[in-house]
Order: C-alpha cells, then structure tokens, then sequence
C-alpha cells in the first residue's frame, strides 16, 4: 500500500537540512530503484523552485511499504529526522487516484 509521509521544518532548519541532504537522498535513491516511490520533495518557504536562504517549510513522500508500521519506522529513521530538520512527521495511508 501507499503511505504519504510529510515532515514539517522547524524554523531556520536550511543549514540543518543541507548537512543532512546527501543521507536523505541516499535513502529516497534506494526506495526509486526498489520501484516504491511515488514522489517525493520539499516545499519551498517561498514561491519559487529555488526559494535560496529562505529554505523549505517540509517535506513530502509518497512511497509503498508493506504496513503503515514499516513507513513509520522508515520515517522515524530518516536523516532529517536525526539532524532536528523536522519539528514534526505524519505518516498516513495513500490511495493514488490520478495519475492512473
């Protein structure tokens, strides 16, 4: 099953997140090459693809794992999640309906 994971930032969290970022990504690689993942990207603080030194508010994941007890686990040990990147996670079950 599907499971969207959303991470929201804590303030200021940009510095926090570029240490963290080549991890983080290391683990998405990972879920694109098992065919899991759906998408997956931040949200900027500002309109804009490159919002620079205002940096991002969040996070989004949507990816299939067997249990929503396995995208937990998966989220709780994500990079961002130890570097303090991310003030909260919600982890919820996913139904795709477009694109289909």
């Amino acid at each position: 099953m599907l499971y969207s994971i959303i991470g929201t930032d804590v303030t200021n969290s940009l510095a926090a997140r570029q240490k963290a970022r080549p991890e983080h990504l290391a683990r998405l690689t990972t879920l694109q090459n098992e065919g899991r993942l759906v998408l997956a990207g931040p949200n900027p603080a500002i309109d804009s693809d490159n919002p620079g030194d205002t940096g991002f508010t969040g996070s989004v994941v949507v990816a299939e794992f067997p249990s929503l007890e396995a995208a937990k686990t998966w989220a709780d040990s994500d990079p961002y999640v130890a570097a303090g990147v991310y003030e909260s996670v919600s982890v919820k079950p996913f139904k795709q309906v477009f694109p289909n």
